[in-house]
């Protein structure tokens, strides 16, 4: 594919209808050669096409791909996902994760495959198919299985239509899992700004959202492209059901293998105001003449 090309495929992916306004100011260039560029009649440098590539906010992968489309080699490196994490991303990743529990915490690579969980993602996977759970498993497909934890969804038809609504660069994925999800009627299962998680499982039954994490300046492809998610708890009884299920037959955190951390309440701080007519010590341990203190309570 040809620059052009390549590039009002882009504008387009971002529903832009002209690439002359908002990205080419961002670009730091004109309307009319950002018009040039698109048409054919001006080839733009390196420098221009990271530029339209950054003002259209296209991903490091994106990036990389439309370089070559203008004739210039990849700008970000990418690493082999079989290749270990460099030491500081593991010991970030592991601080999210371990820093979640007692709640579900799982990072996801950019097709969805499952890279890692903490082990209270247990409660997401219980009762699931061994071959849809694990690393390098599909999260998407283990969350609309039928083997996997769909018979105890309750809101499954609004999961089901918020998970597949993004899985439009994934056609193949989605006209998988859309054959899984039966015909279901919307019902109130959601907050009114966000879509929870509603489950049934042995702790209790849980409301979850979650939150997706980036790190926000990796130049690297595969780096970028990770996406730790942390499950909350949407409100407050699913909240301490998570904390302490009542008589679930498993560990008092309310996961497995999670040691519950006791906290003891901090004593009150008692004021002790200065008595009335009475001023603070004289600097020099309170010389002839200065006031002293009266008794403290």
């Amino acid at each position: 594919m040809d620059f052009p090309r390549a590039l009002r495929a882009c504008r387009s992916g971002r529903r832009l209808s002209r690439l002359v306004v908002e990205p080419a100011t961002r670009a730091g260039t004109t309307r009319r050669h950002a018009s040039f560029i698109e048409s054919g009649r001006s080839v733009p440098g390196r420098t221009v096409v990271v530029r339209l590539a950054e003002s259209l906010e296209l991903s490091l992968r994106e990036r990389n791909e439309l370089l070559p489309a203008a004739g210039y080699a990849p700008a970000y490196p990418e690493s082999s996902p079989d290749d270990p994490e460099p030491a500081p991303v593991r010991t970030a990743l592991d601080h999210i994760l371990r820093g979640h529990l007692p709640y579900p915490a799982l990072v996801v690579e950019r097709a969805g495959e499952l890279t890692a969980a903490n082990r209270a993602f247990d409660v997401i996977t219980e009762g699931a198919a061994p071959d849809l759970a694990g690393t390098g498993k599909d999260v998407h497909r283990l969350a609309l299985h039928p083997q996997g934890p769909v018979p105890r969804i309750g809101n499954l038809a609004e999961c089901a239509q918020h998970i597949l609504a993004r899985l439009g660069h994934l056609p193949e994925l989605r006209a998988e899992l859309t054959a899984y999800v039966p015909e279901l009627e919307p019902s109130t299962g959601h907050l009114g700004f966000a879509v929870p998680l509603l489950l049934h499982s042995s702790f209790s039954r849980l409301r979850l959202m979650t939150t997706v994490t980036a790190f926000a300046t990796a130049v690297e492809v595969t780096l970028a492209e990770l996406k730790p998610q942390a499950l909350q708890p949407a409100d407050r009884p699913p909240q301490e059901a998570c904390r302490q299920p009542p008589h679930s037959g498993l560990p008092a955190s309310g996961f497995p293998g999670e040691r519950r951390r006791r906290r003891r309440a901090p004593a009150p701080v008692r004021s002790r105001p200065w008595l009335p007519h009475t001023r603070p010590p004289h600097p020099n341990g309170g010389a002839p003449g200065t006031p002293r203190l009266g008794n403290l309570p």
